[in-house]
């Protein structure tokens, strides 16, 4: 099996083609009637997609991946954990789930791509959900909801031009100018809503 295309594309950190590499070469070794060996790189192929925020097809990928690979290797399951957090939503537990794993060599940098890349859009995702959804709100829920150190989510807000009481903990949204009359979209009360039901059970 060549996976040199893979390996190129890892090397020269276009990780936004790996995806599709990977995919096209898993249907050309299927049509040639090879048998998938224990050296396909499952947790590689995993991150690509979630790198394209494909995460339907991460799921398929999931469901294909014998069960003797998931039982015998830790790093496809920690890729898997990843995934799960996104699915959920749940960005402080896509932050726990990179740290709380030693990724290999040949990962370590395309983790470090996907953390700074996407944790950064979901982090402005959520912070958007926060400024629709409060108008004051605690340190430790905000650093929560955003996956940071309270003290990061702290400087973090501060630059997006919210206020701080020291005393009490508290932070002071700041809204967004309102152009239009807008009305708050529903969807992304549900979003919160669920981010929060997933935080507390």
């Amino acid at each position: 099996m060549d996976l040199s295309a893979v390996t190129a594309a890892l090397e020269s950190k276009s990780y936004e083609k790996i995806a599709d590499i990977c995919d096209n070469l898993m249907l050309q070794v299927a049509a040639d009637g090879v048998a998938f060996h224990n050296d396909w790189p499952y947790a590689i192929h995993l991150l690509s997609h979630f790198y394209v925020h494909d995460i339907n097809s991460a799921r398929f990928l999931w469901k294909t991946i014998p069960s003797t690979i998931k039982e015998s290797n830790p790093e496809v399951n920690a890729v898997w954990k990843i995934g799960q957090q996104l699915w959920l939503r749940n960005y402080g537990g896509v932050h726990e789930a990179i740290r709380g794993f030693e990724w290999s060599q040949g990962l370590q940098d395309f983790v470090a791509a996907f953390s700074g890349k996407h944790l950064k859009l979901y982090t402005k995702e959520i912070f958007q959900l926060l400024v629709s959804a409060y108008s004051t709100i605690s340190v430790e829920d905000a650093a929560l909801f955003l996956g940071m150190s309270e003290e990061n989510a702290t400087s973090y807000v501060l630059q997006q031009g919210w206020t701080v009481d020291y005393a009490s903990r508290m932070l002071t949204v700041k809204k967004q100018p309102v152009v239009t009359e807008q009305k708050l979209d529903p969807r992304k009360l549900q979003q919160l809503t669920e981010y929060v039901f997933h935080l507390e059970h």
